[in-house]
């Protein structure tokens, strides 16, 4: 499977997908990277690692469904078929999520639907929760709300700032979204309607264990 990645910032997602390409373990290519900030550090880890990106600002359009459109003709022209927001810092449009019926996933840094939209740790301090965590899931029209895939559980404890408790959660994006790429490109991905099951995956063996079947 041929899977497009859209950034917006250092990139230490797309770093994690690219080292799983690299390894073996997730079948396919990194098609095409596109950034909408020219001083992402992505763009960087792409010309490191020989992947084919593509800088798309939005004020070059005079519109926002110029400004997808293009990016969709973009990933059409490299043939993806599943399109990873990793970091990307922009709402996308019916019109985009169209193009790529239920082929559009996103990493959050929480256990959605708890915790949605922008600063998810400090949303999660704020409460005094005592467990969050990150979601892999389809994106659709509500945001942060789509069908979760995997989840990974991170406790809180009474010392943790919003950026410890960023780079905790970090850790674990690292290894879900390496794994949801893996199980969607292998086909094994089902949905019906909210419930997404995982053909051949283990379930609820420990309450923080993310189904992680590989070391990513």
């Amino acid at each position: 499977m041929n899977i497009g990645v859209l950034v917006s910032g250092r990139g230490s997602n797309l770093q994690a997908l690219i080292d799983a390409y690299k390894a073996g373990k997730i079948e396919g290519s990194i098609a095409l990277v596109i950034s909408d900030n020219p001083n992402a550090y992505a763009i960087e880890r792409c010309k490191r690692h020989g992947i084919p990106y593509q800088i798309v600002l939005r004020q070059d359009f005079t519109s926002k469904k110029d400004f997808e459109r293009e990016m969709v003709r973009l990933l059409k022209e490299r043939e993806v078929e599943l399109v990873v927001l990793a970091g990307f810092m922009r709402v996308l449009s019916k019109e985009f999520l169209d193009a790529f019926p239920m082929r559009v996933i996103n990493i959050h840094p929480s256990l959605i639907p708890a915790f949605q939209g922008l600063n998810a740790q400090k949303q999660a301090l704020d409460y005094g929760a005592k467990i969050t965590g990150c979601t892999v899931h389809f994106v659709s029209q509500e945001l942060d709300n789509g069908p979760v895939i995997i989840q990974a559980c991170v406790p809180i404890t009474p010392e943790d700032t919003e950026d410890s408790l960023s780079e905790k959660i970090l850790k674990f994006e690292h290894k879900i979204l390496p794994q949801a790429v893996k199980w969607i490109s292998e086909g094994r991905v089902k949905i019906d309607g909210r419930k997404v099951v995982v053909e051949g995956a283990v379930y609820g063996t420990l309450p923080v264990n993310p189904m992680l079947e590989y070391s990513f």
